[in-house]
């Protein structure tokens, strides 16, 4: 159990990460470079990556990293901008809060992790907790934005599960550079098509690139895929949660803005619904399949020698 509760911690890094990139985003990065913002935040990440665990792609991992780099990385880093732009920031908040249910249901059929009772009540309560936080009278709501984050949230729970059906045969850091780095290159030409060149960036938004790389992506995805690794998806689902507390927080603290007793009351929900997915043994007994052996993969690596470049201690 206590091996379990760090990495719940270690994966909880991943969504306050993300909550964190919404103001800093908003702050200090140009607004109307959607798709040149999502390529310098993900390409960046991925070669970085990519220097730590020094390994690149075999066999079937050719295609699986593009496959995962367009799901996790190219479709919904253009759909989330997409929402963003359509949308009150509280309404987009609230369609992705519906992610843990959805990854449940995708987990039970891509990996066979049949949600408990708990995880069910969980996720009920957690979208309970954030339409509480965040759904404050908001006025008309358009049609196509609901549709755009719908969509990034559902494309982001098939593409995370794929990614945890699939991570057994590589490296969690490996893995997670690779799909960086795809979705990093399939963006880079479609933005110098559609936007033209970079826009000239002073220092702040330079800064700000530098902290959405490593910290909101390179790091915040590593430990998002590190914690599917290790524990059910519906833990790891309900940990995402932290997202939108962590954007109503930073929003008070940082922006002055006033922390209301509606809020209060959603952020309890959110944090009950986060405790009724922590993990027990016989949930992480059955959290999955075996690991399956990865043929492609040199020997030396399928008994887990050189096992110290990633996150598994």
């Amino acid at each position: 159990m206590e091996t379990n509760l760090r990495w719940v911690a270690l994966t909880a890094v991943a969504p306050v990460a993300w909550g964190t990139n919404y103001y800093v985003t908003h702050e200090f990065l140009p607004a109307d470079r959607p798709l040149f913002g999502a390529a310098v935040r993900a390409l960046p990440a991925g070669l970085v990556l990519l220097a730590l665990c020094r390994q690149r792609p075999r066999g079937a991992w050719w295609w699986r990293s593009a496959v995962l780099g367009l799901l996790n990385v190219s479709v919904f880093f253009v759909l989330v901008y997409a929402a963003s732009q359509l949308l009150p920031t509280s309404v987009a908040s609230t369609v992705m809060a519906v992610s843990p249910l959805a990854m449940m249901l995708i987990a039970w059929a891509l990996v066979s992790e049949r949600p408990g009772i708990s995880h069910l009540a969980g996720a009920a309560i957690g979208l309970g907790g954030v339409c509480l936080m965040l759904l404050t009278g908001v006025g008309g709501v358009s049609v196509p934005g609901v549709l755009a984050s719908a969509a990034a949230m559902l494309v982001s729970a098939f593409g995370h599960i794929l990614a945890k059906r699939w991570s057994t045969s590589a490296d969690v850091l490996a893995s997670t550079a690779w799909q960086l780095t795809a979705g990093g290159l399939f963006l880079l030409p479609v933005a110098a098509v559609a936007e033209g060149p970079p826009p000239a960036l002073d220092t702040p938004a330079l800064l700000a690139f530098g902290y959405v790389a490593l910290v909101a992506t390179a790091l915040a995805f590593t430990a998002w895929f590190t914690g599917l690794r290790h524990l059910p998806a519906g833990t790891v689902g309900l940990v995402g949660l932290l997202n939108p507390v962590t954007g109503v927080l930073l929003g008070t603290v940082v922006a002055g803005e006033e922390l209301t007793a509606q809020q209060l009351y959603g952020l309890a929900l959110v944090l009950a619904g986060v405790v009724l997915g922590r993990p027990t043994r016989a949930s992480r007994r059955g959290s999955g399949p075996p690991p399956a052996v990865n043929r492609d993969l040199p020997s030396q690596v399928r008994s887990g020698e050189g096992g110290g470049r990633h996150l598994r201690s």
